[in-house]
């Protein structure tokens, strides 16, 4: 046989292709994915077809009444960014369920229909002791088979369509995957009681070595499987089937009230102890919520409750719940008045839109033009296909205008009077016209938005040296820009960085101040009181990334140093309040050693005004990896900071994190967002709905993330 043709053959047989293998990615590092919640809050004001809601022993569930294709979604919605099921993970649910005959599937994940393929079974168990037993289903196997190594292997009548899958049977629990040479495995856990009607609370956990389960935060049992999880179990095309496996045979008759998929982690510690374990919860669905019934003392008449309910004479003075909204209700005869209503929270983050860009992008600037509507910036890395100019439509940014920069590094979009402005940092270079390799400096552009041709239009060029920001502000009257020089050629980081004021008579922006800075990579300005203040982001030295990072204070008509903090390879800062309190928080990018080595996964701060002491101090310490900005926003009463982390040492595909204000306790981690080199994050809302957007500077994407409330 040739060796191209022997290559070929192992390549066909090989599990994931080998021609690509940096294409295959592990599904590592996810926040718990509610899979129940995924199906069915599509639209949150009612269930999907198929599925109904019950209440039973005063707790809610789900039946599903039909395998078809609405309980079920791709994969790639929620193993976003990844093509290998994670090797380590939790699966928790609660379910209800009796009379179970035959065997029943929880959920299942299968291949797209075109891949029929033969598989064999292997069984693996474990009884009400622990111990581990295998053996095939044609016939029963006793420990002393076990321990003379016999094996049994059967024929998969369903074609080798399952990827993984839960089936319960009356005293059994089977979790199924696929395995290397199209074997279909099974952990079989038996002298399980689960179908006796009552509620009980399931966490499956799967690691490396072992295979636990908890039932009700009982003590575990174990597994010790002859062979791992693969750790190359491809879910490329597949979908998650819940309560079924897509077909009307073995479809779940019970009750389900919890599903949630945990990559990388054992979930029992998050749930156990619990003081009620049979429905020890992890992440419910809000439409499956318990609700107690109000009653009317003189006339024992119930609340309505519901999603929707109208309002008439005949219902003059009811009360309605609306478990959405969490809203108390009262009708006057003609319309509901609002007694009670809880404040939009954030529920969970779902992915709105994937944008294809032209090249990485550094920064994205999203602004509101009058006439226009939302429209976003976004400097993108290549000089050949330059930057664009996106707005926002009913299906989210499409491109709207581009420009010619030169290795874009940030945009920044600022107002004067009426009328509208962006910068763009160029980091190499500018036109040739300008452009000098002797001065060592870049030209970067301002624009002016032409309400007649709509469009931006060039109206200056200001010299910089590699500027990786911009920022706007407007003192007493009077307009500034900030720009952050980050180096002069390849090793000067210690450079000045310029404040430029605008002057109405040139029409043009002139030199203001000068300001020291050490490979500056940020300005934010902001206000206390009567005080302006401007906070730089130093980030080298030519040396070390340990620098201090210096904030000015405006006195006399120029910025003088008010404080000065020491920073790590500092990327950016944000100023946000929270009632009265100020505070600012820093992106630490990572620490360098004087052997040459890094430290990317180090704490970023965020710092509070004292007033009496009339200075920052430190408040919270929050772990990032390579985090290069924050963004700060709110959603009705609660407050969030979102971080862009870009690199943990050894990949750019990594969780930037999502985290809520938690008062006493500070900022806590809440949603975990895939990111791949994120580079910046930007918030807006349109037509009452918030989103995030993130640009990455090692893919050519961005990608629109849809916040939804309840």
């Amino acid at each position: 046989m040739s060796t191209l043709m022997f290559v070929q053959l192992l390549l066909l047989g090989s599990r994931v292709p080998a021609s690509t293998p940096e294409a295959w990615r592990q599904c590592s590092d996810l926040p718990a994915l509610d899979l129940l919640s995924f199906v069915l809050e599509r639209d949150p004001s009612k269930l999907v077809p198929g599925a109904r809601m019950k209440q039973d022993g005063g707790v809610r569930g789900v039946h599903f009444s039909s395998p078809d294709a609405c309980p079920s979604f791709a994969s790639s919605a929620v193993l976003v960014n990844c093509d290998l099921f994670p090797k380590e993970f939790s699966i928790v649910l609660t379910l209800k369920a009796r009379g179970i005959k035959k065997s029943q599937y929880v959920f299942s994940l299968m291949e797209p229909k075109n891949a029929e393929k033969r598989t064999r079974e292997k069984i693996e168990w474990s009884n009400s002791d622990g111990e581990r037993l295998q053996g095939s289903k044609e016939k029963s196997i006793t420990i002393e088979d076990h321990q003379r190594g016999k094996k049994g292997v059967k024929v998969n009548k369903d074609g080798g369509q399952i990827i993984l899958g839960l089936k319960l049977l009356k005293k059994r629990l089977h979790f199924l995957f696929k395995a290397h040479g199209d074997v279909v495995d099974q952990w079989v856990f038996r002298g399980m009681r689960l179908a006796d009607n009552q509620w009980h609370t399931l966490v499956l956990a799967a690691s490396h070595h072992h295979v636990r389960l908890t039932v009700d935060c009982n003590p575990p049992l174990e597994i010790a499987p002859s062979r791992p999880f693969p750790s190359d179990l491809s879910i490329r095309g597949s979908r998650f089937h819940i309560g079924s496996r897509g077909k009307w045979r073995g479809m779940f008759s019970g009750l389900l009230r919890q599903l949630v998929l945990v990559p990388g982690l054992d979930a029992t510690n998050q749930i156990c102890p619990s003081s009620d374990p049979q429905l020890a919860a992890l992440s419910v669905p809000p439409l499956l919520l318990d609700l107690q019934i109000i009653k009317r003392e003189e006339t024992e008449e119930r609340v309505s409750v519901g999603l929707e309910r109208s309002c008439s004479k005949q219902l003059q003075g009811q009360l309605w719940f609306n478990p959405l909204k969490k809203g108390l209700y009262l009708c006057d005869g003609q319309v509901w008045i609002t007694v009670i209503q809880d404040h939009k929270r954030l529920d969970y983050v779902l992915e709105h839109q994937v944008l294809t860009t032209s090249s990485e992008t550094h920064d994205v600037e999203v602004f509101q033009v009058p006439g226009m509507g939302l429209m976003a910036a976004m400097a993108h890395r290549s000089t050949t296909s330059g930057s664009a100019v996106y707005l926002w439509t009913h299906t989210g940014f499409q491109l709207y205008q581009n420009f010619t920069t030169y290795g874009a590094l940030a945009w920044r979009h600022f107002t004067m009077g009426n009328k509208e402005f962006l910068v763009v940092s160029n980091s190499e270079g500018g036109p040739n016209d300008l452009f000098s390799k002797e001065s060592e400096a870049d030209f970067s552009v301002i624009y002016k938005w032409s309400k007649r041709k709509k469009k931006f239009a060039e109206v200056q060029t200001l010299q910089t040296y590699c500027a990786r920001d911009w920022e706007a502000f407007n003192i007493n009257g009077h307009d500034y820009l900030a720009v952050a020089n980050h180096r002069k050629g390849s090793n000067n980081h210690a450079i000045n960085s310029v404040i430029y004021v605008w002057n109405q008579l040139t029409k043009s922006f002139e030199v203001h101040q000068t300001l020291p800075t050490l490979g500056a990579y940020d300005w934010e300005f902001f206000t206390v009181g009567p005080y302006h203040f401007l906070v730089v982001a130093n980030a080298f030295d030519g040396v070390t990334t340990s620098v201090d990072s210096v904030i000015y204070v405006w006195i006399n008509g120029s910025f003088q140093v008010f404080q000065t903090i020491k920073t790590f390879c500092a990327t950016d800062w944000e100023m946000f309040q929270i009632g009265r309190r100020v505070f600012l928080v820093v992106a630490n990018g990572h620490r360098l050693y004087a052997n040459g080595s890094s430290q990317y996964t180090i704490n970023s701060t965020i710092y509070e005004l004292d007033i009496s002491g009339q200075m920052f101090v430190r408040f919270q310490d929050i772990v990032t990896y390579s985090a290069v900005d924050w963004e700060f926003f709110s959603l009705g009463e609660e407050h969030f900071l979102v971080v862009a982390n870009s690199f943990n040492g050894e990949s750019y595909s990594l969780n930037s994190v999502l985290y809520r204000w938690q008062g006493y306790e500070g900022f806590v981690p809440v949603h975990w967002l895939p990111t791949i080199g994120c580079s910046d994050w930007e918030f807006f809302s349109d037509k009452g709905k918030s989103y995030l957007i993130y640009s990455s500077a090692k893919a050519p994407l961005s990608k629109v993330f849809l916040l939804k409330t309840y």
